[in-house]
């Protein structure tokens, strides 16, 4: 018999009461699988989420989006299986192989975390696995095979926040990421777009996820006298750099990526986050678009429900993407089921062609196409820029 396995301490405050409130009813959900027992078509979907530690801020909100989750989909019966990686690549990894072995999920999600989400890539690819990651991730040629992201490409993201510099004249860029892979992959973008754009990286400063201080990186930053300075951070560690870059009396232009886009950034930030420019998904400021984008009838819908739940104001562009993770679920189950029932391996080789050869998905956050060479599957609609003003997002035109 599968079971959920949670972390013994869990996030506290209003957040964490509503992470116990979906702890509750995923508990629930288990006691009525165990009590029937799991027909052999049943559809089994492993969800790994960072509920606590460093990317918590990421992983909360995801695991409070699967309230979404259905209990059934094409006339077969969904049993979740849920894990909290704390944070954690390795104990990512444990949980995708459990997961895999002795609950015999036929789709993984997760997780939110950069490095956790590539852990749970490499066994999902070892296994033959469809894994949705909940972030962006980059993988080297020939390993992403079975894993297909909801978050927009980091090269989508960084373009717009590029031309949007080129426009204002910035010819000198400061640099501050975390010193891991998310912060590798926006200097590879940089790298990739800047020199064309006429910019130039200047300074280049890392930080962990768990510092408190960045204080000789800042200084390091305002020395080199960049025109604009660029933060690949994400969550609310994100706000560190721009608090501190304030506080020393830079007034520049400070951008920041879609990884940063949260309420708690404006909470924790305050007044030093205001007028910070940063690349988003479109369902942060769904109210603003014209009413010709394709995206804002799903984003109304994915806001609507999950405000009624949470509280006005408490969107979330994170668990938007496990929303979009749901509806990509729901319109591929029924293409899969065509060739092939759940638990067999027929069945995820058969999901993974659906996705590659299916119709575009219309979601909160973008109109998904993969493809066979394009497991992101996004193009321009799935992106916006925003700025901080008056303590709320506001699109930029």
């Amino acid at each position: 018999m599968s079971k959920f396995r949670f972390a013994a301490k869990g996030p506290t405050g209003s957040k964490g009461r509503i992470a116990k409130g979906i702890r509750t009813l995923l508990l629930t959900a288990l006691a009525t699988t165990a009590l029937s027992g799991a027909a052999w078509a049943d559809l089994n979907v492993g969800v790994i989420v960072s509920a606590t530690g460093s990317t918590a801020a990421l992983g909360i909100p995801m695991q409070n989006a699967l309230m979404f989750m259905p209990k059934e989909i094409n006339g077969e019966k969904v049993n979740l299986f849920f894990g909290d990686d704390t944070s954690d690549p390795a104990t990512a990894t444990n949980l995708a192989r459990r997961m895999i072995t002795q609950d015999k999920v036929d789709v993984l999600i997760g997780s939110g975390m950069t490095g956790a989400a590539i852990a749970i890539a490499g066994v999902a690819n070892e296994n033959g696995v469809p894994q949705i990651a909940m972030s962006p991730i980059i993988l080297p040629e020939g390993t992403d095979a079975w894993t297909f992201r909801m978050p927009q490409p980091v090269g989508l993201m960084a373009k717009a926040l590029i031309d949007n510099m080129a426009a204002k004249g910035v010819k000198r860029l400061g640099y501050i990421g975390f010193s891991d892979a998310w912060g590798d992959f926006w200097v590879k973008e940089f790298d990739k777009y800047g020199p064309s754009a006429g910019i130039e990286m200047v300074a280049q400063e890392r930080y962990g996820r768990a510092d408190t201080s960045v204080t000789g990186q800042v200084l390091k930053l305002v020395a080199s006298r960049p025109d604009a300075v660029l933060v690949g951070a994400s969550g609310t560690a994100s706000a560190l750099p721009q608090i501190e870059l304030r506080k020393r009396g830079y007034t520049g232009p400070i951008y920041q990526t879609h990884g940063s886009v949260s309420a708690d950034f404006i909470r924790i930030g305050g007044k030093d986050v205001e007028g910070a420019i940063l690349s988003s998904g479109p369902v942060n400021v769904a109210e603003q678009l014209p009413d010709t984008a394709e995206v804002k009838a799903p984003g109304m819908d994915f806001i609507t429900r999950y405000e009624a739940k949470y509280g006005e104001g408490n969107r979330n562009q994170f668990a938007a993407h496990m929303y979009d993770a749901i509806t990509v679920l729901e319109q591929t189950v029924p293409k899969a089921m065509e060739t092939a029932k759940p638990g067999t391996p027929e069945f995820k080789a058969a999901f993974k062609d659906a996705l590659e050869h299916g119709d575009p998905i219309v979601a909160s956050q973008g109109v998904y196409r993969f493809t066979p060479t394009d497991h992101f599957g996004l193009d321009e609609r799935g992106r916006v820029l925003i700025t901080v003003k008056d303590g709320a997002w506001k699109l930029i035109q």
